[in-house]
């Protein structure tokens, strides 16, 4: 009985002892860990992002971007905010953990450096996510030449609140400047001058893309890329969803690489954000094999003139150096050598082209041709916007929108499932998830209210850089013609250099090529 007792006593001490050290030691753990937060010795990431105030990294004024709060004000209707208001949404509470902590490359070390350009006349509402997504993406800088609704003070006041964005106003002293590029002289855009609509806007495309060089290069940009508003970089293919992590894998000798394009295909005529409503593209000739393309080309196309709706050649980004330019809308070139180029196998520009029905007029709005074969000849260098033209100026709504659907909307589920187990079509959503979550951020309404009481200076004389050679100015250009041009080429003795010409928007190969 004695040697039960003590047992039973060992038993008991051994268990009083256990209960003491499953209590003792969480408590010192706790009043340890809350001795180091009081001294600043455990870093909380969720502490970093406040919820009283609209803070988002890297968009504030200074130069490390993390110091500045936006503050959400009422008075968005003063910059003109509320017609943006459905699309970029109005939630102020941050959804997006993926970005806690960036700056988005603004003031910081990271490399390599890119910038994008753009030559633009779009609202808030498509160029906010543009930005923003880019920024996701690694673009530090962004050079803006604006027209039209982005030029705008209620548009632009936004645009330049935003760090690491540079506003470029078409003023007279713009054009004065671009009037002595040495384009001019030049052959190899010479095939674009003195055209209207689409030619014109790809000259002042390539004028813009040489002004923005000298940009780059004073900003110590190490990659230069032209897009447009309604395209998105996927670069796929890398180790990270990164452009920056992209462009940091390619060789040192490589100069320029090419994104080639996948365009939208929408499944409804509904679509009002594209860039947060559309997953479905299809893949660019080079991303297929040629059995592939060629054997679903006509069902790809449904009756379309070509492969794609419209262009095919993707964009390119290049390495800033010396003696690079401009090589039209979609490339870049070296004044002194052939450039090293690589095609990425994976990675695209996401072309989001017609994808709203108001497209139609929209674009029959910014041409005044005739709605005839051959004056769109003159203004477009596509065979489906030169269609969509003459539709858009002589059929009714109900015409337009029936004819949308044909050639515009996949709506035959049959076909597209068909076409995506062919590998033609293709769903990437990562874009549309990253653009959603920006929203839900409430970065979008968070600039535009933040940029209320920010007085913006039309005045940019201060900033445009010289370009080099000798000219007429553009008016005069336009209204002496090509006579003109040549004669004050013998009279200033400039040299011209033949180059080959500059690459146009291009249709993918069709079908009689074979």
């Amino acid at each position: 009985m004695a040697g039960r007792g003590a047992g039973n006593s060992s038993t008991a001490t051994f268990a009083s002892k256990i209960l003491l050290v499953l209590t003792v030691v969480p408590l010192t753990l706790a009043c340890f860990a809350f001795i180091l937060q009081w001294r600043g010795g455990m870093d909380d990431p969720a502490a970093r992002w406040p919820t009283d105030t609209q803070r988002f990294p890297g968009m504030d004024n200074s130069p490390s971007g993390s110091s500045s709060t936006f503050v959400v004000h009422k008075a968005v209707s003063a910059t003109g905010g509320s017609d943006c208001k459905e699309i970029l949404g109005s939630r102020s509470i941050p959804a997006f953990p993926y970005l806690r902590g960036w700056d988005f490359g603004v003031g910081s070390d990271l490399r390599p450096k890119i910038c994008v350009t753009t030559s633009t006349s779009a609202g808030l509402e498509q160029i906010l996510p543009w930005i923003f997504y880019h920024k996701v993406m690694g673009v530090s800088i962004f050079f803006l030449f604006v027209e039209g609704k982005a030029s705008k003070s209620n548009v632009a006041t936004v645009l330049e609140s935003i760090p690491g964005v540079k506003v470029v106003y078409r003023t007279r002293e713009l054009e004065e400047r671009q009037s002595k590029s040495r384009i001019w002289n030049e052959t190899w855009l010479a095939g674009f001058f003195y055209k209207p609509c689409n030619y014109e806007l790809f000259v002042k495309q390539s004028l813009n893309m040489e002004m923005a060089i000298i940009m780059a290069r004073d900003a110590g940009m190490d990659w230069i890329i032209h897009l447009d508003t309604d395209e998105l970089l996927h670069p796929a293919g890398a180790r990270e969803y990164s452009l920056r992590q992209l462009l940091s894998e390619v060789p040192e000798n490589v100069d320029m690489v090419i994104f080639p394009n996948y365009e939208s295909s929408i499944e409804r005529e509904d679509i009002k954000d594209p860039f947060s409503e559309v997953s479905m593209f299809k893949k660019n000739y080079d991303h297929l094999t040629k059995e592939t393309y060629f054997s679903m080309y006509k069902e790809a196309t449904r009756g379309n003139p070509n492969y794609f709706l419209t262009y095919g050649n993707g964009k390119s980004a290049a390495r800033i150096q010396d003696h690079l330019r401009p090589n039209g809308a979609h490339r870049w070139h070296n004044y002194m050598k052939s450039p090293n180029e690589i095609k990425l196998e994976e990675a695209a520009v996401l072309h989001y082209t017609y994808t709203k029905f108001s497209d139609l007029t929209s674009r029959r709005d910014r041409c005044g041709c005739k709605p005839t074969k051959d004056d769109v000849k003159r203004c477009f260098m596509l065979d489906f916007d030169r269609a969509a033209f003459i539709i858009a100026s002589t059929a009714t709504e109900e015409e337009m929108l029936r004819w949308f659907r044909e050639r515009v909307v996949w709506t035959d589920k049959q076909l597209n499932l068909k076409l995506q187990r062919k590998g033609i079509l293709t769903r990437i959503n990562a874009p549309m998830v990253i653009i959603q979550s920006l929203r839900e951020s409430g970065i979008y309404s968070s600039v535009i209210s933040s940029a209320v009481n920010v007085s913006v200076s039309l005045s940019q004389s201060s900033t445009l850089p010289h370009l080099d050679g000798q000219n007429t100015s553009t008016t005069y250009v336009r209204k002496f013609g090509k006579g003109f041009q040549a004669a004050s080429r013998r009279t200033l003795g400039i040299f011209d250099i033949h180059h080959d010409p500059a690459i146009p928007p291009l249709s993918p190969p069709k079908l009689d090529t074979l």
